[in-house]
């Protein structure tokens, strides 16, 4: 058998958004835009949707007032990105959405079991990339809190990454950058 060349297309977020707008996609279809390439999300186990459940309910309580906690709600990162996190945080009143996903959300998390590489090796470094100056990886495999914090590019190979990284286990306490006054116990995010 032959072998043929192949080439793939990136998308823009301009594209994919027209896409969306005019119905090219299934409303059921989970998809995200990652660096130009569309992908497919994977579906949710039980314990993934709790541990979404949980840090919602936990994050709203400890952000108060004049932050928005979004579940799985795009955000225009960049001209070829337009994840779907598990939670955002974002400052401000959901109108301020109206015209246009949020772009710099103070804080990102994902919820990692069965995604954990993906949301380390290829999300980690598109947050990183677009300026996001913390996220956060709740690792249900190992179940810990994996702490990323200062956007910088590697000075050999100029690709992105977080300079600062930690992991935290159940015992440990947490605050946010953009609320350093709250504390959120990293047990209250495990399932």
């Amino acid at each position: 058998m032959a072998a043929y060349p192949t080439r793939g297309r990136r998308w823009t977020r301009a594209e994919y958004d027209r896409l969306v707008t005019m119905g090219f996609f299934h409303e059921d279809e989970r998809l995200e835009l990652l660096d130009g390439h569309l992908m497919v999300r994977e579906p949710q186990g039980s314990r993934h949707g709790v541990a979404i459940e949980l840090a919602d309910s936990v994050l709203r309580v400890a952000l108060g007032r004049g932050w928005r906690v979004r579940v799985q709600l795009p955000i225009a990162l960049d001209e070829g990105s337009e994840p779907e996190p598990d939670l955002s945080i974002v400052a401000g009143d959901p109108r301020d959405s109206r015209d246009q996903h949020p772009s710099r959300p103070a804080l990102i998390i994902e919820v990692a079991e069965s995604t954990l590489g993906l949301d380390r090796d290829i999300k980690g470094p598109l947050y990183a990339r677009g300026g996001l100056p913390e996220y956060w990886i709740v690792n249900l495999v190992s179940s810990v809190l994996e702490v990323y914090r200062e956007p910088a590019p590697e000075p050999t190979t100029g690709e992105w990454r977080y300079a600062t990284t930690r992991v935290l286990d159940r015992t440990a306490v947490v605050a946010p950058w953009a609320a350093p006054a709250a504390r959120i116990s990293v047990a209250d995010l495990i399932p």
